[in-house]
């Protein structure tokens, strides 16, 4: 059953998963699937998490968005399309799929890899561009299946196309801003309020996930700095393999 000691611990997952290229979205289906009795509507105790991450993001860069320019807010705007169209147009399908474990085992493995890749590739010094922009959009709209970490996707994306690996790892966090919101918005217009999970439980894990989040950020800075993206990617892997195994 759902009650606020659960809710801490997918908090905590979602903080940790969600900014670290290793899928919050695949980890949140196995932790539900391992608490038992948990049912939410849709996926809006979900999406509650995410709103605790988003939360993170914006209080880690508030100062880097006051000062966001007309045309990174275009840049931004653009990337967004991708997964809004997806999220709004496949909403059942995508739903259904965060009850299946086969799927996030083989997006697990597949994430792993992107992982593996990021540290390969050089780090080089080009610019974010509306084509670029759109095509990390395009990433982030595949990572909405469960199991593809939104954070790795993206970043993959955005070294691939030349973007150093800070700036992309930078443009990946602020693009997760409107893509979070709208995923809170959509979920809320469907569900509405759920009257089966108290609220103590919501604002627990909306806690949780906003503090833990703000700390993997950091992380997520450091390791892609120094090289350690095969950590995550080993770890996904792995996980994905048991996943599939079990």
């Amino acid at each position: 059953m759902m009650n606020p000691t659960s809710a801490a611990i997918l908090g905590l997952v979602q903080g940790l998963t969600e900014f670290i290229p290793v899928s919050s979205s695949g980890h949140l289906v196995i932790a539900q699937n391992l608490i038992p009795g948990f049912s939410q509507p849709g996926i809006l105790f979900d999406v509650v998490l995410h709103f605790g991450t988003l939360f993170a993001v914006l209080y880690y860069f508030w100062q880097r968005l006051l000062n966001l320019d007309k045309k990174y807010l275009i840049i931004l705007a653009i990337g967004t399309v991708p997964a809004a169209l997806v999220g709004y147009l496949f909403q059942s399908q995508l739903e259904k799929m965060f009850g299946d474990l086969s799927w996030v085992g083989v997006e697990l493995i597949i994430t792993g890899i992107l992982n593996l890749l990021i540290d390969k590739l050089p780090s080089k010094n080009g610019i974010i561009s509306i084509k670029n922009s759109f095509l990390i959009g395009i990433s982030q709209a595949i990572a909405i299946i469960p199991g593809i970490s939104r954070s790795g996707a993206t970043i993959f994306t955005g070294v691939s196309l030349g973007i150093s690996k800070k700036e992309a790892a930078e443009f990946s966090f602020l693009l997760s801003i409107p893509a979070i919101a709208g995923a809170n918005l959509l979920q809320f217009m469907t569900h509405g309020a759920d009257n089966s999970i108290g609220v103590a439980s919501y604002i627990v894990g909306f806690a949780v996930s906003f503090l833990v989040g703000f700390a993997s950020i950091k992380l997520v800075f450091k390791f892609l700095q120094e090289g350690k993206f095969k950590i995550f990617g080993i770890y996904s892997i792995l996980l994905g393999a048991l996943v599939l195994v079990i």
